[in-house]
């Protein structure tokens, strides 16, 4: 999901954080988001207003009587808003929201605000654990606002602890979740994603080119539609996707016990890992030293297990299981004998070799294949939208 046509009101209050919203302003535009910034008198000291207007192409609300272009612009935010953020939220601020005072632009348009709120609480770390500051976040908690922890670290004020503002991809990344439908609301889904890696001696594996990105798209668009989610990952370089259970894994078997251990109490199974299909029959505990004879090298391989067959054999009718298949010819073909042979609910394939799909791009072209005989076509597009795609279908068959 991007937010595309979705107006975003972010408010900016005196912390030394606020540089840090400039980029968070920058990801929703990105993102297609209308963006209008509230700044408090405050907030200017530490960027000024002539920074988020340029960025947002919006003019900023500083103050409720100096606004030539409407007398009751504040009201006008607050109804066509969709979501607000708040970062940073300064200890004053939140004394503010929690107790309905209204004494300046940000604080009086909030009491109009119907919409989700996201509020990022950063100051230094004794002022954040203050008996009061904590009681204004418990209340606006029981409002039904959004609160999110602030990191903990070394901060400006030469404090080490709780107090710093998350990153702005994390603060961006949770507005999205809260825009984004909750209809796997109550689903568990388990998911495996990224290669696994077979040892041929301590320095040497068989593995294969899966970079793990099409199933971590799987895994944070899931998350953010409500599902609990259980990924199981082989050796990748991405960031855990926020709100998901991780577990790392690296060879066939490790991730075949991980994902039997998590079957039962899951209603989803979807396969994006690229396992390797044979491993080493003799793996050495010693690095294999080259010889002098030119002889090469031979390796006796064996076959790995197959854990999508194995998951379609102990599935029940109430799960749904979801497959991925790369080939390089008969795309259809492949498919469908998989989808027949490893008792599947619906397949995911496509081909492999493209510098712009499959493996380690950052988009996709993929068919996909259903048991009632049915299909269709997703073009080529970021993996995070080919990922809702495929969780619409899920969504559908599953009734």
């Amino acid at each position: 999901m991007d937010l595309q046509n979705k107006n975003i009101l972010l408010g900016v209050t005196g912390g030394i954080a606020a540089y840090k919203t400039v980029e968070l302003l920058r990801l929703l535009k990105k993102a297609g988001a209308n963006v209008n910034v509230i700044m408090t008198d405050s907030a200017q000291k530490f960027v000024g207003k002539t920074t988020f207007e340029v960025l947002s192409e919006n003019p900023v609300l500083s103050d409720l009587f100096f606004d030539t272009e409407s007398s009751v612009k504040h009201i006008d935010l607050a109804t066509r808003a969709d979501a607000v953020i708040v970062a940073p939220a300064t200890a004053n601020i939140l004394a503010k929201f929690a107790h309905g005072i209204a004494d300046d632009a940000l604080s009086t348009t909030m009491l109009a605000v119907t919409c989700p709120v996201i509020v990022c609480p950063s100051m230094n770390t004794n002022m954040y654990q203050n008996i009061r500051v904590q009681r204004n976040l418990d209340i606006l908690e029981k409002d039904g606002w959004h609160i999110l922890d602030p990191d903990s670290g070394a901060l400006a004020c030469k404090t080490v602890g709780a107090g710093r503002l998350p990153d702005p991809w994390f603060i961006f990344d949770r507005a999205l979740a809260m825009l984004t439908k909750k209809d796997l609301s109550g689903k568990k889904i388990l998911i495996s994603a990224g290669p696994t890696v077979e040892a041929i001696d301590p320095v040497r594996f068989v593995s294969n080119h899966s970079s793990g990105k099409m199933g971590y798209a799987v895994a944070k668009a899931a998350e953010k539609r409500g599902a609990q989610v259980t990924l199981v990952s082989g050796p990748v370089t991405l960031e855990s996707p926020v709100g998901v259970e991780r577990f790392d894994v690296e060879t066939c078997e490790e991730m075949a016990d991980q994902m039997l251990a998590n079957l039962d109490h899951s209603d989803i199974i979807i396969k994006v890992a690229a396992v390797a299909d044979y491993k080493p029959i003799d793996p050495k505990t010693s690095k294999i030293k080259k010889k002098d004879n030119n002889k090469g090298l031979s390796i006796s391989m064996t076959e790995n297990l197959d854990i999508l067959r194995l998951i379609g054999g102990k599935k029940t009718k109430d799960q749904f299981l979801v497959g991925f298949a790369a080939e390089t010819d008969d795309l259809e073909k492949n498919a469908l004998l998989k989808m027949q042979k490893k008792n599947l609910d619906m397949i995911a394939a496509n081909i492999v070799g493209s510098s712009d799909s499959g493996f380690k791009a950052d988009t996709n072209k993929v068919k996909l294949f259903f048991k009632d005989g049915s299909f269709f076509d997703i073009p080529l597009m970021d993996k995070n939208k080919v990922a809702n795609i495929l969780i619409d279908y899920v969504i559908e068959k599953m009734g």
